[in-house]
Parts: C-alpha cells; structure tokens; sequence
C-alpha cells in the first residue's frame, strides 16, 4: 500500500458508500477481510445482509432465502443471556454504589476570594430541568425505544445488549464526572448567594470566604466543574441517537435527511437542557462543554462494546446476533455434511453387498454348469 494511501488508517474503507463504489471482486473482498479483522463476531460478505435482515427472530424459527434462524425472545433466551453477562450487572451495582458515595462526601472548598466573587454574584434560581426529570429522559425514554423495536424484531439480543449499554454509558458517566466534581470544587455562578444568603460577606485573614448559608447549600455549591444534568444527558441520549441510527439505516448514501433529523432529535434534547443550566446560573459554559464532551465519548464507547458502527452495513443488529447466526449456519451446514456423509457410506455398503451376492450367485452358477461336463468325462473314460 502506498504511504500516502491513508483509507485504511481512518477506516474509511469500511464505509458504505466508499466500498460501493470501488469495483473488482479482489476490491471487495479486501475491504471485507478488513472490516473482519476489526470486528471478529460479524459476518463480512455484504451478500448477506438482505437474508440477514429477513431472518429476524420471531417466537418461532424463521426461514427466509434457505436460511434458518432459530427464534431468541426473552421468554426463551432472557435468563441464559442475563447470566451470561451477570458479571456486568454486578459491575453496574458497585457503579451505583460508587456514585452515592461520590454524592456523600465533601466536594474540595477552593480559594474564593473577594475579587473572584464579581463573577460569582449571580441570582440563585431553581433548576429549569429538575434532578428527578434526567433519568426519566436519559435513561426510561431511551428504554422505552428499546421496547418497541423489540416488539417489532424479537430479539432478545438488542435488548439486553441495549439496555446494558445504557446503564453502563450513564453510571460511567456519572462516575467521571461526580470525581471531577469532588477533586475540583469550582463555585457556581451562584455561589455568593450560597455562601452569604444575607448578602453580608465575612472573610477570614487569609482572605478566603467564611460562609454562613446552609450547609447542604454551600456544597452544592462548589460542585460546579462539569455539569452533571449535561453529561449525564448526553450519555443517554446519545446513546440512543447512535441505537436510532443504527436502526433506521441512517448512513445508507440514500439521502433520506428524515432520518438524520430523527436521530438529532435526542441530541437537541441533551443541547437544550445543557443550555438551560447556563440559564440558571448553575454552571460556566465551560462546565457545559465539558459535561458534553465526556456524555457523548462515553456513551460511544459504550455502544462499540455492543454493536456495530452506525456507518457499517450489518450496524442494524448487535456482534450477539451475528454470532449466533455464524453458528446457527455452521451447525447446520454440519449436519448436512454428517447427513451427506451418511448417506454416501449407507450407499457404499450396499453396493459392496451387491457385489458380494453377485459374485456369489455366480460362483454357484458356475459350479452347477462345470458339474455334469466332469461326469460325462469320467463315463467316456470307463
């Protein structure tokens, strides 16, 4: 490959509409072998994923173009794929743990002196967006998505994979940032009014704020470096924006910006709430920025762990279902070869056996006409 020849280095090999338009069969199959090398569990030939895409699992076997899949609800496989990955759910438990631990102890009391307080005098407001409303929206209405698709496909896969992720984008999100938030201790825009509820400003000798508003108040205060309503938004939001986009086919070189808007939709949402908290005086546009940042990283890293890019050709469905149709299909191809085997050993024994009785038959045949010749001999010669 030529130095400046740097496809392989951003993968863009692997996109749709680059590797439908290079032509040659030797093209094709090396941006398969590629893309194979990268992601094992998947199937690489492009070929198949129309018959892929027909054999959704169903309550029962389903067979489409000469291939059977065989059903994966929950009713069927839950509990087997649930203790599959139980040592996921286990790390999600101590996640929580960690999170309310985080929440417990003291953030670090920074330096605030009496000049940096001209850029923390601003009003104390109420959350636009309360607490209670991020993991409605962040994590039950992306579960609520994950529910309809599997009513419409039945598989059992896509939604524990896509609910695991879920959990996982939004705890590791919240872990990052609550640390950050206890190891920085940056005041809110607000924070004056926390401090000195009465506007009466007391400092100590070393110039450093004494405060005397309420406890609880104060920490929360110093809690502003990143914003968790922001991060905590995008991790799952965006997750669901990278599911939606998988799903629907976005990056399909169709030109369908219906679908594009349908996937931003979630994006918007997690914006407009991270814009609500500079509104309310809660957080820097920096502790915005940030927050977003590490909600949207995390939640892709969350997502590779389970399913393919949106970008790729089989990003509709999770590495689970390709593997299990990988050995569906080897185990069927298995017991077509054991069958064809069979049957050419069962014709083999029976051709010897009638070759047997062939050469049998005529050996008595032979024996009953040399017979009378033997006789007719001898009584020509007495």
């Amino acid at each position: 490959m030529p130095w400046w020849d740097l496809r392989s280095v951003f993968f863009f090999k692997n996109f749709r509409c680059f590797s439908q338009s290079q032509t040659g069969s030797s093209q094709r199959s090396e941006t398969a072998a590629g893309f194979s090398q990268l992601f094992l569990p998947l199937i690489a030939h492009k070929k198949h994923q129309g018959r892929m895409r027909d054999a959704q699992l169903g309550p029962h076997t389903v067979r489409s173009h000469g291939m059977t899949v065989a059903s994966h609800t929950v009713r069927s496989h839950g509990i087997t794929v649930a203790r599959t990955h139980m040592n996921d759910w286990i790390i999600l438990i101590l996640l929580l743990a960690i999170v309310i631990l985080l929440n417990a102890i003291h953030p670090f009391y920074r330096f605030v002196g009496k000049d940096m307080m001209e850029d923390l005098k601003y009003p104390l407001k109420s959350n636009t967006v309360p607490i209670w409303a991020v993991p409605v929206y962040a994590v039950l209405l992306p579960m609520v998505v994950f529910l309809l698709v599997y009513f419409r496909r039945s598989d059992v896969y896509d939604l524990h994979h896509a609910i695991l992720g879920l959990l996982f984008s939004v705890l590791v999100t919240a872990v990052i940032t609550d640390a950050i938030k206890d190891a920085v201790g940056r005041p809110r825009p607000d924070f004056f009014w926390r401090c000195f509820p009465d506007g009466k400003e007391v400092y100590n000798k070393w110039g450093d704020v004494v405060c005397h508003g309420d406890k609880n108040v104060v920490k929360e205060g110093h809690k502003s470096f990143p914003s968790g309503h922001t991060s905590l938004s995008f991790a799952g939001l965006g997750f669901l924006s990278l599911y939606l986009s998988g799903k629907i086919q976005v990056f399909d070189c169709k030109g369908h910006v219906a679908k594009l808007c349908l996937v931003l939709l979630p994006l918007l949402l997690a914006s407009l709430v991270a814009i609500s908290r500079v509104d309310d005086y809660w957080h820097h546009w920096q502790d915005v920025f940030a927050g977003g940042l590490i909600g949207l990283v995390v939640a892709a890293l969350c997502y590779l762990q389970f399913f393919p890019p949106p970008y790729h050709d089989q990003g509709w469905a999770t590495y689970a279902y390709f593997r299990v149709l990988e050995e569906s299909q080897g185990a069927a191809n298995g017991e077509n070869a054991n069958a064809t085997n069979t049957r050419s050993s069962e014709v083999q024994i029976e051709s010897r056996q009638n070759e047997r009785n062939n050469a049998a038959f005529t050996g008595i045949s032979l024996s009953g006409d040399s017979g009378p010749t033997v006789e007719d001999l001898e009584s020509g010669r007495r």
